[in-house]
C-alpha cells in the first residue's frame, strides 16, 4: 500500500496541494479529458449525478454543463473550501464531507456517480466501487477515473511506493470482486509523455 493510501495523510498532503491544485491539475487531467469522459455518460438534465472526491470542483464544473445539479463529496475540509469559492454552499453544487468507503446515501440515490482522481488515495478500493454501486440505482453508470500502471519498471516502483496505480487486468479484478458485470476501460492522456489515466465506466447491474 502507497503512503497516501492512508485517510489521515492524503487529508494533509491535500491541506496543501490544495492551494495549488487548479495549476498543477490540468497537466495530468485536463479539460479535453474530463469532457471526453462525461460525454460517455450520455448524460440528461435530470441525472442525479455524485462526483466523490470532487477535491476542487474541476470534474463537477464540466458535470454541470449536462446536469441541473451535482452532488460533490470530498474527505479534505480544505479541497472543498476551494470549491465552495467556487460554487458557494447552496447553489448547484451540493456539498458533503465524507469518505468514499462509507458513502452517507441511501441504496439507489443516484443515477450515475463519478470519481476521477481518487481511487488512488483509497486503502480499500474495492468496498468504495461497492459503496458506488450501492448508491447508484440499477441500471445506471459508475465511471471511475485513475491512473494507469506505468510501463517502466523504475517509476512502477516509485508508483508502487506512493499510492495506488493499476492496469486494466486490476481494474477487472476490482470491479469484478465490487459486483460489477458489465464494463469497459479507456486509456486516456493529455498529451505524449505525459501520465494515463485508466478510465472505467460500469453498468450497474438490474
Amino acid at each position: 500500500m502507497g503512503v497516501l493510501e492512508n485517510k489521515a495523510r492524503a487529508r494533509t498532503f491535500y491541506k496543501y496541494l490544495s492551494k495549488v491544485y487548479d495549476t498543477i491539475n490540468p497537466f495530468i487531467w485536463d479539460e479535453r479529458m474530463r469532457d471526453e469522459a462525461i460525454e460517455m455518460l450520455d448524460l440528461t438534465p435530470e441525472d442525479r449525478v455524485l462526483d466523490v472526491g470532487c477535491g476542487t470542483g474541476f470534474a463537477t464544473e464540466g458535470l454541470l454543463q449536462h446536469v441541473d445539479t451535482v452532488y460533490g463529496l470530498d474527505q479534505s475540509p480544505h479541497q472543498l473550501s476551494k470549491a465552495y469559492q467556487k460554487f458557494g454552499k447552496h447553489g448547484d453544487v451540493r456539498f458533503h464531507m465524507g469518505d468514499a468507503e462509507r458513502l452517507p446515501f441511501k441504496d439507489d440515490s443516484f443515477d450515475v456517480v463519478w470519481s476521477s482522481g481518487s481511487i488512488e488515495y483509497w486503502p480499500n478500493p474495492v468496498d468504495a466501487l461497492e459503496e458506488c454501486r450501492r448508491i447508484t440505482k440499477p441500471g445506471g453508470k459508475v465511471l471511475i477515473v485513475g491512473p494507469d500502471y506505468p510501463n517502466s519498471s523504475i517509476f512502477q516502483k516509485v508508483a508502487d511506493a506512493i499510492m495506488l496505480f493499476y492496469d486494466e487486468a486490476e481494474a477487472d479484478r476490482m470491479f469484478e470482486a465490487a459486483g460489477y458485470e458489465e464494463f469497459e476501460h479507456h486509456i486516456q492522456q493529455s498529451r505524449p509523455g505525459s501520465p494515463r489515466a485508466i478510465t472505467t465506466i460500469a453498468d450497474v447491474p438490474e
